[in-house]
């Protein structure tokens, strides 16, 4: 790297055990990278072919960098350590199974030129496999959007939904480093604590064009799932300093767990159970009036709830229907693995 011009952009990418999918993600980046742009790979001690693949890469293209771990830090301080060790003047913090669109460099780095402090990445929703679109954009935009310092609670307001999703973060590094990072450690969304933990120095700019394809339902914490959402992210957002409080209270409830529905949503993709119930709900109430409604949901059969979900996505379609369609079928309730069995017997 030392005879090399500093990169404007890192392209930042935390992984480990994604050996059978990080190599189509590099492959839609090294595509399309130029001298100005590296690609950072750090590797949270993977035990499967991540370092081979991630090699090969790095023969096509030099500026691929590898740094693998010990240990594996979780995502978090993975993603940090990445930001810590890229060289661009900007860092595209990017997740390690989806998919860049053919112009994405190209259209970030016009971006960058026009100095912003972050830059927000429209993307698509697409089945695991890629082979279907569910959302043609996340992010419902008809053309960009520029925010400036003093709008942080209209930013929040409209984008901290889909930044859940860390690869929409373009950063300026110099931002992240001199920020509190430590303290997102464990939250999972360590991007989102960094962006919104005082106002941003300058503008913001979000690119309306999707230029990322998601790959939908591909989550590694999957078993975490109730915990992360239902605790850490709501637990994350109402931490934030640099928005108001009312800007919190618009997007998301600083308790989701008490409201039924949500937990029949949950029942339903076979996330919430009884070990869920006495884990985590049963501790925060102290009456047992309170307690009874989600407890009757725990006990609610799992295939009950799982068609009741399906037949609303069939009677009330909107834009998620088809995310939700596909959180239903890959649930352990779905029906359709009862018929699925019957057919193989």
């Amino acid at each position: 790297m030392t005879s090399q011009r500093q990169p404007t952009l890192s392209i930042c990418i935390a992984t480990r055990n994604r050996g059978n999918l990080i190599g189509e993600t590099l492959e839609s980046i090294v595509a399309q990278a130029n001298a100005d742009t590296e690609i950072v790979v750090l590797d949270g001690a993977s035990t499967d072919d991540t370092p081979a693949i991630v090699e090969q890469y790095r023969l096509r293209f030099p500026r691929v960098r590898y740094i693998r771990q010990s240990a594996n830090g979780g995502v978090d301080k993975d993603f940090d350590r990445a930001v810590d060790a890229a060289s661009g003047e900007y860092c595209w913090l990017m997740s390690d199974d989806d998919l860049l669109a053919p112009t994405a460099i190209e259209t970030v780095m016009r971006a960058i030129k026009r100095d912003f402090s972050l830059i927000v990445v429209n993307a698509e929703v697409r089945t695991r496999d890629m082979s279907r679109v569910l959302e043609s954009q996340r992010l419902v935009f008809t053309s960009d959007r520029e925010y400036g310092p003093k709008a942080m609670d209209s930013l929040f307001v409209d984008i901290i939904e889909y930044m859940s999703f860390i690869g929409c973060v373009v950063i300026r590094r110099s931002i992240w480093v001199e920020r509190e990072r430590e303290r997102y450690y464990g939250s999972q969304f360590i991007h989102a604590g960094v962006i919104f933990q005082q106002p941003l120095p300058g503008r913001t700019l979000i690119i309306a064009q999707p230029l990322i394809s998601i790959r939908y339902a591909n989550a590694v914490w999957k078993s975490k799932e109730f915990e992360i959402w239902m605790f850490k992210w709501p637990s994350l957002v109402w931490s934030l300093e640099g928005v108001s409080e009312s800007a919190r209270a618009t997007v998301c409830r600083l308790e989701p767990w008490r409201k039924l529905t949500t937990l029949l949503f949950y029942r339903a993709k076979g996330t919430y159970s009884l070990d869920e119930y006495r884990n985590w709900i049963k501790p925060r109430m102290t009456s047992r009036t309170a307690r009874l409604g989600p407890l009757i949901v725990a006990l609610v059969p799992g295939f009950i709830a799982n068609i009741a979900a399906l037949l609303y996505c069939a009677c009330f379609s909107n834009r998620s229907a088809g995310m939700i369609r596909v959180d239903m079928m890959n649930s352990p309730y779905y029906v359709g693995n009862w018929f699925n069995a019957r057919a193989r017997s």
